[in-house]
This record gives structure tokens, C-alpha cells and sequence, in this order.
């Protein structure tokens, strides 16, 4: 998939996601929570909210807040408690609350300060209030960064299925400041990784190959190492998006070890494995089943595994039993009536979505359970 022009600048770099109307850039760089210039594709209005969570405002709110002041008559922090399993209806109403409480309009601006649950409850509780207002998304993890943060993909979690309530809805702007990963808990890190291993497999070949060379600089967090996987990550995306916003077909492929991963958080409980966590092990079972249907030769779902495994993911599913595997997948946002629909791969660097027989399914998880 060929990259989309970027313009540089200072050593930052903007992306623009093509959408038309709704177009926005994907800015990526150093420094640029801090610089006013970041925010220029942002209307002025009489109120902005920030949203962040109990670890990211501590560390960087304060600031933000006097540098959007510049912009916003009243803007008001909103603070969140952290983690996914916080990604559901009360706390997206506490967002409600603060908006009517300040008196928000429909100029209001939302601004998403923190990783991909804030994102994505920022961005629903800005697709529904007064049927659709602005947000900007500040991305401070490294799996923010590289996708939730752009495609426009909000929502919240239900005890049945993840992500299963939300909207499509567009940012203003994505500003990807790579200064804050310097925070990031090593952890984060690594889930990160699993969303940018992800876009190889799907692809890129070549960036596949990239990535097993580099990743002990991502995990070192070389600076100019994470700055081109964030790039590329978005590039791919980016041009995904732009041709199927709504996963009405291409989009899809970006759900690669989803279905596998969504069924481990819901099955485990939200919370207890990462995101990023989940999706790498996904991987390796959506791999090994497209080994088993004859799609991928057995030494590249090898190569994937020891790479996810070399990024310190798991790489053995929670032994759930396969009944309720199959239960959590068939709730799948690519299911179609009742039918799973899994991203596989017949190439490193291609990806195919198809059914499965729930025979093979099973042999996959009686050979990737713990």
C-alpha cells in the first residue's frame, strides 16, 4: 500500500487523512502539545473541555490548559479514572455531566488528553452531545498514537462485547506528540507495539521486515525509531480510512487479531489484559488459523509469533472454554448473521477476510490455550 505525501517541517510531520469534508492532519513530532501552531486547524470558541485520566493530567494537563486558553474563553478540566475497565456508560456520562454543567454549545471543543479509552469516550460522548460537536485527539500512548486515535472509531465497551455501543466520528486533528512516551510505563509500551507489528502483516511487508530489525530500538524508545513507526503505522491507516470509513469492506483488515483479542478482554474481564496485549496474542491465532485453512505458510506464522514474542506479548490465549470462545467472537462486529468473520493473512504483508469452520477454530484454540 503506497505511503500517503506527508509535508516536513521542523522535524514534525503532518499527515492528512482524505475525506473530504471531513479531512483532518495527523500531526507527529516533538513538542507539540506545547506549540500553538499544533492546534491551528482548531476553531476558536467560548468553551473547550479537556478530558484526561487520573495518570495522564497530572503530567501534562496543567499545561495544556494554559496554552488552550489562548483559544477558549472557559476551558475546563475533566479528569477520568484510568483503565479499560472504566471504558463504559457511567463514565461516559460523567463527560455528559461536566458539558451541561459548563454550560458547553455546539461550538464547545472536547479535547482527548491520554491513550485510547479516553479517546474513544471523548470521541462518543462528542458524536452524541447536542447530536455532534468538535474534538481534537491528543494521543499520549504509543497504541493511541499508532490507531485509535485516528479513523474516527469512538465507543464504549458492554459486558457482552467490546466496543459494541459507539459512533463514527471525525476529529478536527490528530496530535501525536512523541515527547510523552518518554512517560509511558513499559507495559503501554509493549501493547503499543502489538498495534504497529499489526500494519506489517496486514500491508507492508516491508515495514514488517523494518520492525523486526528495530524493535529492540522501539523498545529502547530511539526517538527517531518510534517517530517512523508512528508515521508509517498512520500512513497505512490513513489511507485504509480514506477508502472505507465506515468498514463497509478494506477497513476491516485493520481488526487484524481482534476478533481472537476482543474475545480474550471480554471473556477475561476488561481490565485485566491490555488492549495491545490481547491483539498481539490475537495475532497469533488468527495466524495459525490462517495456517490451518492453507492460506499462510507455516515458517511466516512463526516469523510473527517470534516477533510479537520478542516485543514481551503474550503469546498463549486464556483457556477459555471453546463455547464461549465462539459465543464472544460470534458477537464480532464483522459477524455476519452469526457467521465469524476473521482477518487472516495468505501473505505477509496481504490480508483476507473470510469465514472459518468452527472445526478449525477450535483446533486453533486447543493449540493456542494456555
Amino acid at each position: 500500500m503506497p505511503a500517503l505525501p506527508c509535508t516536513v517541517a521542523a522535524g514534525n510531520e503532518t499527515l492528512r487523512i482524505d475525506l473530504g469534508e471531513r479531512s483532518y492532519p495527523i500531526l507527529i513530532g516533538a513538542g507539540l502539545l506545547g506549540d500553538p501552531a499544533s492546534f491551528d486547524a482548531v476553531p476558536r470558541s467560548a468553551s473547550a473541555l479537556v478530558v484526561s485520566n487520573t495518570t495522564v493530567a497530572p503530567l501534562y494537563a496543567e499545561a495544556l490548559l494554559g496554552l488552550l486558553r489562548q483559544r477558549h474563553a472557559r476551558v475546563e478540566l475533566l479528569v477520568l479514572p484510568d483503565g479499560e475497565e472504566h471504558k463504559h456508560w457511567a463514565t461516559l456520562n460523567l463527560v455528559f455531566d461536566a458539558l451541561l454543567t459548563q454550560g458547553a454549545d455546539r461550538k464547545t471543543v472536547l479535547y482527548a488528553l491520554g491513550g485510547g479509552v479516553v479517546g474513544d469516550v471523548t470521541g462518543f460522548a462528542a458524536a452524541s452531545y447536542m447530536r455532534g460537536v468538535a474534538f481534537v485527539q491528543l494521543p499520549t500512548s504509543l497504541l493511541a498514537q499508532v490507531d485509535s486515535s485516528v479513523g474516527g472509531k469512538t465507543g464504549i465497551n458492554h459486558p457482552r462485547g467490546k466496543n459494541m455501543v459507539g459512533a463514527f466520528h471525525q476529529p478536527l486533528a490528530v496530535i501525536a506528540d512523541l515527547d510523552v512516551l518518554a512517560t509511558l510505563p513499559e507495559r503501554e509500551l509493549r501493547a503499543g507495539l502489538a498495534e504497529v507489528i499489526k500494519y506489517g502483516p496486514i500491508a507492508d511487508a516491508e515495514f514488517f521486515t523494518w520492525v523486526e530489525r528495530n524493535l529492540d530500538a522501539l523498545l529502547e524508545r530511539d526517538a527517531l525509531a518510534l517517530k517512523h513507526a508512528v508515521r508509517r503505522s498512520c500512513e497505512i491507516k490513513a489511507a485504509v480510512v480514506g477508502r472505507d470509513e465506515r468498514e463497509s469492506g478494506l477497513r476491516a483488515i485493520l481488526n487484524f487479531g481482534h476478533t481472537f483479542g476482543h474475545a480474550i478482554e471480554a471473556g477475561l474481564g476488561y481490565g485485566k489484559w491490555l488492549h495491545g496485549e490481547a491483539v498481539g496474542c490475537g495475532m497469533v491465532m488468527a495466524a495459525e488459523l490462517s495456517v490451518q485453512l492453507g492460506l499462510l505458510p507455516a515458517h511466516d506464522a512463526r516469523r510473527l509469533t517470534t516477533l510479537i514474542q520478542r516485543a514481551g506479548l503474550p503469546v498463549r490465549a486464556p483457556a477459555l472454554d471453546s463455547a464461549r470462545w465462539l459465543e464472544l467472537m460470534r458477537l464480532d462486529k464483522k459477524a455476519d448473521a452469526g457467521e465469524i468473520r476473521f482477518v487472516l493473512v495468505d501473505a505477509i504483508g496481504h490480508a483476507v477476510v473470510r469465514g472459518a469452520p468452527d472445526a478449525d477454530v477450535r483446533s486453533v484454540l486447543e493449540r493456542c490455550c494456555a
